[in-house]
């Protein structure tokens, strides 16, 4: 497993979350071009609304499992991901998760778009704010309050804080030794003797007025994966949670499908 490297770690994690949804958006065309013939086919009783979301749904799990596999093996040793097998094995159903929520909801979208150009254009749209307030760019904290409550309806924000949690709970490893304080900052080109003397000063105060900065040195760890979760403010819910909730919004989508057809069809009809 490699260690450091944090910022890139948690880059990655947001635009590898992000994808899978931005990925899902070829579902679009599909319920508009077969709107003319479901709606035929439903006014004639050939066959139930609801069998018609069922098939839907299930016929595209197989092909979204492999998908996420393809992914999580591109990705997993190529980054050199942390968690070993039951690791590995959360980040694929997470993976697989947020295909299926991305999924049902850009079908929940063919639903009540007129074509295939205003639909891209809204989920382009609704991604993005998804993203924007997802945790990464902007800290929950500095969120305003009137924009906090789309935070927590954003798809992305749970895959997200779930594969963090997978990636960071361990208390072993280290992501940041003494030596790397400066590193992302204007001083991270000081020489390594100047940084251990500026350690050693930081050491001999902290040691004064009794702060957990005390025998600081290059080689000391400043920087667990618990410490990343902190800071990012991940600490409401379990990696499981996020995964109970992003398989929570793909079934709710799909049944806000169905119903957008049960009053579409109804109307039709009369």
């Amino acid at each position: 497993m490699r260690v450091g490297g944090t910022q890139e770690r948690l880059g990655f994690f947001a635009f590898a979350m992000s994808t899978t949804f931005y990925t899902c958006a070829d579902a679009l065309p599909v319920f508009l071009q077969e709107r003319y013939i479901f709606m035929r086919e439903t006014g004639h009783n050939t066959y139930r609304m609801s069998s018609y979301v069922l098939a839907n749904a299930l016929i595209y799990v197989p092909f979204l499992a492999v998908l996420a596999m393809s992914f999580v093996l591109t990705v997993w040793w190529a980054v050199g991901l942390a968690g070993g097998g039951s690791g590995f094995l959360f980040f694929f159903l997470i993976v697989w998760a947020s295909f299926w929520a991305g999924n049902s909801f850009v079908t929940l979208l063919s639903g009540v778009m007129p074509n295939v150009m205003l639909g891209y254009t809204v989920v382009v749209a609704l991604l993005a704010y998804f993203l924007l307030l997802s945790g990464f760019f902007i800290a929950r904290e500095r969120i305003p309050r009137y924009w906090i409550w789309f935070h927590y309806l954003s798809l992305i924000k749970y895959p997200y804080e779930a594969v963090l949690i997978n990636e960071f709970q361990v208390q072993g490893p280290c992501y940041e030794s003494g030596s790397q304080i400066l590193f992302g900052t204007p001083l991270a080109s000081l020489s390594p003797t100047l940084v251990s003397e500026m350690l050693s000063l930081v050491s001999s105060t902290s040691a004064l007025l009794n702060t957990p900065y005390a025998n600081m040195s290059a080689s000391s760890c400043i920087l667990t994966g618990p410490d990343v979760l902190i800071a990012k403010q991940i600490t409401e819910l379990t990696k499981w949670q996020c995964l109970v909730i992003t398989l929570a919004f793909g079934v709710l989508f799909r049944f806000l499908f169905y119903a957008i057809l049960r009053f579409c069809g109804r109307n039709k009809r009369e």
